[in-house]
């Protein structure tokens, strides 16, 4: 199992902190995801996700459903910084 870290910036913190997608997406590919929102209230949101492994993450995030689930969620691709527990 690998932790990452996972900062976004999404168009409504509400909607995507009460989206299934995330776990929709991601529980089937053995991958969960804990979100947190930042406090001052901006558009930054993240996430504390397990992985199998990094590839499993990189080849799930690879997909169009990926995509697909990003946009449903509005989160803002171009914004996506991920980090590897070192």
């Amino acid at each position: 199992m690998a932790t990452l870290l996972v900062f976004h910036e999404v168009d409504d913190v509400d909607a995507w902190l009460k989206a299934t997608t995330r776990e929709e997406f991601f529980g089937p590919r053995g991958i969960t995801a804990k979100p947190f929102v930042d406090p001052s209230g901006s558009k930054r949101v993240g996430l504390i996700v397990e992985v199998p492994s990094i590839e499993a993450f990189n080849d799930a995030m690879a997909l169009p459903e990926a995509a697909d689930a990003e946009k449903a969620d509005g989160v803002r691709p171009e914004t996506i910084v991920v980090l590897v527990e070192g």
